[in-house]
Formats: C-alpha cells, sequence, structure tokens
C-alpha cells in the first residue's frame, strides 16, 4: 500500500482525551474506524460503547455514516501532508437501553 495511500487520523473523546492516532487506508471504511474505537477505548471512562453501532464520529462538524470511506470523508482542503486529522467521537446508547430505563422509571410506584 503506498504511504501517500495512508492517513492519520486521531480520536476526541467527550472528555477531551484522544485515541489515537492510527493510521489507515484511504479505502477503509467509518465503521472499521468504529470498531476500532470500541476496542481500544480507554478503561475507567464514565461512558463506554458496548458495540461500533452505539458510536457516531463527526468531522468537520458533520456525522460520518458507516458505509463512507476515510477517502470519501477528507476535507477537500486536506491534501496537506504530515497532518493528523481529528475526529470527534459521541457515544450514544442504544434506544432499546434508554427505553428500558425511561419505562423502570415511569413505573416506579
Amino acid at each position: 500500500m503506498p504511504e501517500d495511500d495512508l492517513i492519520d487520523i486521531k480520536f476526541r473523546l467527550y472528555d477531551g482525551s484522544d485515541v489515537g492516532p492510527f493510521r489507515y487506508s484511504s479505502a477503509s471504511t467509518v465503521d472499521v474506524l468504529k470498531q476500532r474505537i470500541v476496542s481500544d477505548w480507554p478503561k475507567g471512562k464514565t461512558v463506554t460503547p458496548k458495540a461500533a453501532s452505539e458510536v457516531k464520529l463527526i468531522s468537520s462538524g458533520k456525522i460520518l455514516e458507516n458505509n463512507k470511506t476515510v477517502g470519501q470523508c477528507k476535507l477537500p482542503f486536506g491534501e496537506f501532508t504530515g497532518g493528523v486529522i481529528i475526529m470527534h467521537v459521541v457515544v450514544q446508547p442504544s434506544l432499546a437501553k434508554a427505553k428500558t430505563v425511561c419505562q423502570l422509571v415511569w413505573s416506579w410506584p
């Protein structure tokens, strides 16, 4: 794989700490990035994703779609070399879990 095809990405968590940087091929999908975030999530955080589906990645103010590649998500002016792209990570627990908690609260006597 040519060196030019690799992109360095750092993930910024909700508390301002970072995971990475990691080097990805521009053909890697956003879903691959999310799986890496879940597997490398720092221990001891109050919010921890259980699956890649609970993770949202934001780059340049846009929520990235799972089927997009890293190359498709780069900024048009991101042609500079040697830079690290920072993506923000939002953890959003599954809706089913949130509904269960809400039902428990409302059904309390």
